[in-house]
Order: C-alpha cells, then structure tokens, then sequence
C-alpha cells in the first residue's frame, strides 16, 4: 500500500510558476511510475505527466515545453515544475504511483491550481 502527500498548489497570476511536489511512503515496488494527473470542471481528466525509476518521461502535449517532471528517489518523492502557466492549466492536480507495466493503482488527495 502506498500513501501519497502532495504539496505546492495555489494562485498564481498567468504567465507565473508553481511546482508541485509529492512524496509516497509505503511499498517503493508500487512506485516504479509516478505522475500527474488534473481535472478541472466539466472536462475529462488529463494525464499531466509520468516518469518511470528508469527515467522515461511522458508528457501531455498542452505541456510539453512548459512542464517539468522529475523525482528524487532516494526521497520517494516526484515534482511537477510548472512555467508559463495558463487560465486552461487551472485544475485539481493528482499525484499517481503505479507498478512497472501496471495501472496506476495509487491517487494523492488532490492539489488545487488556479491561473487567472
């Protein structure tokens, strides 16, 4: 079982910066992958961005060259570097964690993003 505590949302003006981190504790197995997901009213949720202990990255491409994905392993814990950021990127944020070759079985809480 794995618990995830995000942290890092908020307000912000557009054009500005947040990162969000996220730190899991419980069977490092279940955190092979870790990533972002949102969703913002009245819209399907979004897979953000993932990255795998071997370093593979994946990207939404509403984020590509604004997004930043990276992970301290030795902390158990991913970030989402976000710049440039957009009215449309205004979402509750989720931190995911998965096995290798698995579905992402493990959701934070949810951190709240606004762009206005």
């Amino acid at each position: 079982h794995v618990q995830l505590v995000e942290s890092g949302g908020g307000s912000v003006q557009t054009g500005g910066s947040l990162r969000l981190a996220c730190t899991a504790s419980g069977n490092s197995y279940d955190t092979y992958c870790m990533g972002w997901f949102r969703q913002s009213p009245g819209k399907k949720r979004e897979e953000v961005a993932t990255l795998d202990n071997d370093g593979s990255t994946t990207y939404a491409d509403s984020v590509k060259g604004r997004f930043t994905i990276s992970r301290d392993n030795a902390a158990n814990t991913v970030y989402l570097q976000m710049n440039s950021l957009r009215p449309e990127d205004t979402a509750v944020y989720y931190c995911v964690t998965s096995a290798a070759l698995a579905d992402f079985a493990y959701w934070g809480q949810g951190t709240q993003v606004t762009v206005s």
